[in-house]
């Protein structure tokens, strides 16, 4: 499964997202493998998530490098490494639209069904390319507004 979101999370208390998480995540959390993108916000929350209440299996995939993600991501990625199954680096020469857009596709072709969070009244970004390259591959997807 692969995870999506915004970088933005700074507008809704932490205990909102573990709620949500709880709702949209914990229902496929048995026996499951996720993807996530290793960057801040959306990503750095469900993996901290994950990691702490689930015992699904935690793949990070990165555009580059992990030491090339913003301080928080790397925070969380070291403060749950023992539960991370992969990282995944993908070596991009350039971080940009591009990259990060490469590394969706990537997580998306690799699972079966994504989970986006992205930000309400935002209908252009990377989490909505990642919605749509699903859409477009036939596999479910679920959008969780936030």
């Amino acid at each position: 499964m692969t995870i999506t979101g915004t970088r933005n999370t700074s507008h809704k208390p932490l205990n909102e997202y573990a709620q949500l998480f709880t709702d949209f995540l914990g229902p496929f959390a048995t026996d499951a493998h996720f993807y996530i993108g290793g960057a801040r916000g959306i990503d750095s929350l469900t993996l901290l998530w994950l990691a702490g209440n689930t015992d699904a299996a935690l793949t990070i995939v990165v555009p580059g490098t992990v030491c090339q993600q913003p301080a928080e991501a790397r925070q969380a990625i070291a403060r749950v490494r023992d539960r991370i199954s992969e990282v995944v680096e993908l070596a991009a020469p350039e971080l940009n639209a591009s990259s990060y857009h490469a590394r969706n596709r990537w997580m998306v072709d690799r699972t079966g069904m994504t989970i986006g969070f992205p930000r309400a009244g935002q209908l252009h970004s990377g989490t909505w390319q990642t919605l749509n390259y699903t859409r477009d591959q036939g596999k479910p997807h679920v959008v969780v507004p936030i």
